[in-house]
């Protein structure tokens, strides 16, 4: 049986490589973004891409969207929410910070809240909720404030719904937390100079191999587990006073 996909932030960046990276492995997929123009373009050069849907994240109706795309594809297996921004803001720019809170932890947990009713009413399909986090939730960083902390939200969000799942019974939906690192990507564009960027298709590869193991936390690549492995051991009062911040900020 050919599994079902929906991913939302399918239009750019580590969205759009694991779309292509679940197509290339015969799933079909409903994909969902801002960008209505993009979406129809991506529809029209993969025949397995079945659905469109526009949604953002941030609207009141983004719920309501998400569930018509949830019924246009019939069936759905996997729900990945790869819509995301971030911003080095050392300044603390009013607008950039509430805007990132409200994309990656209001605009996630709508999504989420439809994507988790919609698997725990269908008990017959192995639902799957992967997220793409990052391993700047890990420690708060202070170039970035909001970005850090609405990663974090992610990561203990996830954990929450992983021991809900367990709490309910609910054996057959899985959760995922995928936390890579510095992606090359559009979001590493504002100026910052990121080391040990990562290429976008390997972070999908390795994306969609723990998707398809339903791994619980997919931390990318090799080096950025040593990394986040060493500094959870630095003192919180050694962290607060290291100045852990880009070149470009």
């Amino acid at each position: 049986m050919q599994k079902k996909a929906i991913i939302v932030g399918a239009t750019s960046g580590i969205g759009r490589a694991v779309t292509q990276g679940l197509l290339e492995r015969g799933w079909q997929v409903g994909i969902a973004g801002r960008r209505i123009e993009v979406l129809q373009e991506m529809q029209r050069n993969d025949l397995n891409i079945i659905a469109t849907q526009q949604i953002d994240v941030t609207k009141e109706t983004a719920a309501d969207a998400l569930r018509t795309l949830f019924g246009k594809m019939g069936e759905v297996d996997l729900y990945l929410h790869s819509s995301g921004i971030g911003y080095q803001n050392p300044e603390l720019d009013e607008d950039k910070e509430l805007r990132t809170v409200m994309t990656n932890a209001l605009g996630m947990t709508q999504a989420i809240l439809v994507a988790f009713k919609y698997f725990e009413s269908h008990p017959e399909r192995h639902g799957h909720i992967a997220v793409i986090s990052s391993i700047a939730g890990t420690k708060g960083l202070g170039a970035a404030p909001a970005y850090s902390s609405t990663k974090r939200y992610v990561n203990h969000y996830l954990e929450c719904l992983t021991q809900l799942v367990h709490i309910k019974g609910l054996q057959h939906i899985s959760i995922s937390d995928i936390r890579p690192g510095f992606v090359r990507t559009p979001l590493l564009s504002d100026g910052g100079n990121y080391p040990l960027q990562l290429d976008v298709r390997s972070v999908a590869n390795e994306i969609v191999r723990g998707i398809e193991r339903r791994k619980s936390i997919i931390t990318i690549d090799w080096k950025y587990r040593i990394i986040v492995a060493f500094w959870r051991l630095i003192p919180r009062w050694i962290w607060v006073r290291m100045r852990i911040v880009s070149k470009g900020s």
